[in-house]
C-alpha cells in the first residue's frame, strides 16, 4: 500500500508494506490540484506537470504539460495501473515497471470513456481503443470500425471489455492483447 501526502512543498510518497520513501520537490508557484493512491500507485495532478509513483520505485516519473494542454481533473487509479488524461494526451503509469507511458492523441480525436480495474486500464477514443497492463509495459491499441456505437466499457481485475453494436472487444492484461468477436447481426 502506497501513502501521498503533501508536506510543505515537498511531495512524499509512503510505501506502507517495504517502508522505503520517494520524494519530489515542488517547483516555484506550482500548485497541486489534486492527489490520489490505490494499492501500488499514486498520482499527483499539478497545474504544470501529472507525476506518477509505485511502490518500491526509487523516484516519481513526470510528464510536463504542453504549452496548450489543458491538464487532467482527476487520475483513475487500480491497485497497479493509473490512467490521466489531458486535452491532447492520455497517460498512463504502470505500475509493475513504476514507467509513464504516453499516447498522443490525433487531431480532432475525442477521448469518450476511461476505466480502471486492479491490473488493467483502457481508453476509449472515437477511433481505437487502448488497453494497459502492469505485467507488459505501454499502451496496446486496437482500431474500432467506423460507426461503431459504444455500449459499454468495463475494467475489472485482469480484463477489460468494450462493447459496441457489433463487436465485444476483449483485452487482456495478463499477455497485453485484444482478442475481437462479432456479435450476431439480425
Amino acid at each position: 500500500m502506497l501513502e501521498i501526502l503533501v508536506v510543505d512543498r515537498e511531495l512524499l510518497a509512503i510505501d506502507a508494506a517495504g517502508g522505503g520513501q520517494t520524494t519530489a520537490r515542488l517547483r516555484l508557484g506550482e500548485s497541486v490540484l489534486w492527489k490520489g493512491a490505490r494499492g501500488k500507485v499514486g498520482v499527483i495532478i499539478t497545474d504544470q506537470r501529472v507525476l506518477a509513483v509505485a511502490t518500491q520505485s526509487g523516484s516519481w516519473q513526470e510528464a510536463d504539460y504542453g504549452r496548450t494542454e489543458v491538464h487532467p481533473e482527476t487520475a483513475l487509479l487500480g491497485e497497479r495501473v493509473a490512467l490521466a488524461i489531458t486535452s491532447e494526451r492520455v497517460l498512463g503509469f504502470n505500475g509493475g515497471s513504476a514507467n509513464l507511458a504516453e499516447y498522443r492523441l490525433k487531431p480532432r480525436e475525442q477521448v469518450v470513456a476511461a476505466r480502471a480495474g486492479e491490473n488493467v486500464g483502457v481508453v476509449v477514443t472515437d477511433r481505437q481503443a487502448l488497453g494497459l497492463s502492469p505485467f507488459v509495459g505501454g499502451f496496446f491499441a486496437i482500431p474500432l470500425s467506423l460507426g461503431d456505437q459504444i455500449e459499454s466499457v468495463t475494467a475489472e481485475s485482469n480484463l477489460a471489455t468494450l462493447t459496441s453494436d457489433r463487436s465485444v472487444l476483449i483485452f487482456r492484461a495478463t499477455s497485453g492483447t485484444w482478442e475481437k468477436r462479432s456479435r450476431n447481426l439480425r
